[in-house]
């Protein structure tokens, strides 16, 4: 079964370096970098415990006690959307817009109210823990009251760019050839 989330379209991958936008169809929601490590090793470690808890429902539900093991079910179904939610995360493109999807939230900022992308070096959380460390961001510049509180997009420590500069600036590079596409100048 494809799980069209965890990679970026083989289409990216394959482009020549002078096209940065290399989709058919812009109208579908994709990332434009793939998942990071961090992210799929930790998502990896939340399905494998999952399994172990499944398992455990199963033994608990032959030995005559359904309702724990419907329990164990449901806390086993609770991990498994926690690890596609955060295989999910990060930054999603389209022709509508740019989206950011957290653990719990989801913003979408529509390429109209978008003026620019830029990278700047600052201060950025190491793994989203409050801890933070000099490194490179994305920010997004946006009009209106949107504006208030510019947050980073992707650093080069969060879960898909620790240790990869090379795929924070390609992703940033992308990122920003659809702002300059779409956005408002």
């Amino acid at each position: 079964m494809p799980l069209p989330f965890l990679t970026a379209d083989r289409a990216f991958d394959e482009a020549a370096d002078d096209m940065a936008l290399p989709f058919d169809d812009r109208d579908r929601w994709r990332r434009p970098y793939r998942p990071g490590p961090w992210r799929v090793g930790a998502a990896a470690l939340l399905l494998l415990f999952a399994s172990y808890v499944l398992a455990a429902a199963v033994i608990i539900g032959f030995a005559d006690a359904l309702s724990a093991g419907a329990v164990c079910f449901g806390a086993a179904l609770l991990v498994i959307v926690g690890a596609v939610r955060l295989l999910r995360m990060g930054i999603w493109v389209s022709a509508r817009g740019l989206r950011r999807v957290g653990f719990l939230t989801t913003r979408t900022a529509p390429w109209e109210q978008v003026v620019s992308a830029r990278t700047v070096q600052q201060p950025v959380r190491w793994l989203g823990a409050p801890r933070t460390v000099q490194g490179q961001a994305l920010v997004l510049a946006r009009s209106g009251r949107a504006a208030e509180g510019a947050v980073p997009l992707m650093t080069t420590h969060n879960a898909d760019f620790l240790g990869r500069p090379m795929a924070f600036d390609r992703a940033a590079d992308t990122v920003e050839a659809w702002v300059a596409e779409y956005g408002r100048a």
